[in-house]
């Protein structure tokens, strides 16, 4: 036991004494918590440029255009009656969408409401981006449209339906960050345990043969496992909450999957790390390896929608299980019996990688 402990509190000097590894493995999680959401501050896109094509020039259609220009996501650049010139604006990317307003709009709208439609053409270069603009232009249409329809109701026989509210389910706000961040935070865990564990194990056995006793080998995982879980609670809790992120879904089932979570990292780290013979190589092959393992999660691009190739390889990764593990846990609050299938893979997994570099290390 005092050997144990000893090699537990060893590790936290070794880890402070070098610093590559204390800037990666400590200070990353803290400073990524920090620095990487800051830039999705703001959720959404403001001032997204757009033009509007106005071949009718009526009062319905400058109501429309008022109102849009009162929608803070939007910034009209240009209203023509000319839709090859606004075709040639998204086209050198000094608009990202074109609002086309037909001839008749007014007429068409009380004579045969339910054929006639406005026009819009959305570039597709930024997908996330001007989807904020469908939305915008949507609630300005729907209002100003309704506005008009019920003015002339003794006129006409269309009645306005009733209007659909959309309201999220998890991510309330429907922002960037709160889409991103929470699925990059256990990425961010991953990527600097494998780091900095890496970087760690390959530096004692570049020094000399490094075979650790069960005590030290033990004590060595049993620190980073301390180091590894709080990062994940400081970025799970505190980070969450200070971005006003979707937290706190399901806190009994975090508190259950971080350890088995980081226990598998760790394991996969230290197998990893008896392949290398200098802690500089680990960085070199393992830091580009952090797009491919978000690409395979599923997060940025639906797995269903990869080759089938992919889809296996990604069933394969902790950081894929992790990753879709935890954005249940935090944001949805699924109940733990759910993610179970999810614990069982990570726990498997970090008891095999676990044998494997201990043999790996006593060779």
């Amino acid at each position: 036991m005092k050997s144990f402990v000893f090699h537990f509190l060893h590790t936290f000097k070794e880890i402070k004494r070098f610093s590559a590894v204390f800037t990666t493995l400590v200070l990353g999680s803290i400073l990524y918590g920090f620095f990487y959401p800051t830039a999705y501050k703001a959720q959404q896109a403001e001032d997204l440029p757009i033009i509007i094509v106005d071949q009718e020039h009526s009062v319905l259609t400058q109501q429309i255009i008022h109102t849009i220009r009162s929608n803070p996501n939007i910034h009209i650049t240009q209203v023509t009656s000319n839709f090859l010139e606004a075709q040639q604006y998204v086209q050198a990317q000094k608009a990202d969408a074109i609002l086309l307003l037909p001839e008749h709009l007014s007429s068409d709208l009380l004579a045969n409401p339910k054929n006639t439609g406005v026009g819009l053409y959305i570039s597709s270069a930024y997908l996330i981006r001007v989807k904020q603009i469908a939305s915008g232009l949507a609630t300005s249409l729907e209002n100003v449209i309704q506005d008009h329809v019920e003015r002339f109701s003794q006129i006409s026989h269309f009645r306005p339906e009733l209007p659909i509210h959309q309201i999220p389910l998890f991510n309330t706000l429907s922002g960037y960050g709160s889409y991103i961040f929470p699925a990059v935070a256990p990425l961010i865990i991953h990527q600097t345990i494998l780091l900095g564990v890496g970087m760690l194990v390959a530096g004692y056995r570049e020094k000399n043969v490094w075979k650790p006793k069960p005590s030290e080998f033990f004590g060595f995982f049993t620190a980073i496992l301390t180091i590894g879980c709080l990062a994940c609670f400081y970025l799970f809790g505190f980070i969450f909450w200070l971005y006003d992120y979707p937290r706190g879904g399901n806190f009994v089932g975090m508190l259950i999957a971080v350890p088995i979570f980081v226990s598998c990292i760790i394991g996969l780290s230290m197998f990893i790390a008896t392949f290398f013979d200098m802690p500089e190589r680990v960085g070199h092959v393992l830091v580009p390896l952090s797009i491919v393992f978000f690409l395979l999660s599923g997060t940025s691009w639906p797995l269903q929608s990869m080759p089938l190739p992919l889809q296996w390889l990604s069933l394969c990764l902790p950081s894929t299980h992790a990753i879709q593990m935890f954005v249940q846990l935090n944001q949805m609050g699924v109940p733990t019996s759910i993610v179970i299938p999810k614990l069982i893979f990570l726990s498997v997994s970090g008891i095999v990688f676990i044998l494997l570099a201990h043999r790996r290390l006593q060779r």
